[in-house]
């Protein structure tokens, strides 16, 4: 036995469309972060920024590959500075206020991605350089005879 479709017409579909909330999930309101903490990790090649409140839940993320730089410019001071203000873009229309910055990495962006953000109107608590130092870590590979 087969079903017929109901048919709706323009001023009833209209009608159904109007009582509903279209779009609704784009007006909730995003949760307020006065306090965070900005990680900054410069590789040569990129260099990434997160902001994540102070539990570390990230709330907002920028690269220089994201910000449109790529191959080789991604790992530019400047690529560096243009990801930072993406990212303090975000963090300032959350209400970020106060920032601990953590540095990661030995990359040319480090500099320019951290003189971003003090150019920002966000107070900076303290900044730690956070690079991993190895205490004479892996084993070398074994000596290239030819």
């Amino acid at each position: 036995m087969t079903k017929f479709i109901k048919k709706i017409g323009l001023r009833n579909y209209l009608y159904l469309r109007r009582n509903t909330r279209i779009g609704s999930h784009k007006h909730k309101n995003k949760p307020r972060i006065p306090k965070g903490i900005i990680h900054i990790q410069a590789s040569f090649n990129n260099t990434l920024v997160t902001v994540t409140d102070v539990r570390g839940r990230v709330f907002s993320w920028a690269s220089a590959g994201a910000s449109g730089f790529r191959s080789i410019k991604k790992g530019t001071p400047y690529a560096a500075q243009a990801a930072a203000l993406n990212v303090i873009r975000a963090a300032r229309g959350r209400g970020m206020k106060w920032a601990k910055v953590m540095i990661k990495g030995t990359g040319r962006g480090r500099d320019a991605a951290l003189r971003a953000i003090r150019k920002s109107r966000i107070l900076l608590s303290f900044v730690r350089d956070i690079t991993p130092v190895p205490h004479n870590g892996c084993r070398p590979p074994k000596r290239r005879r030819v």
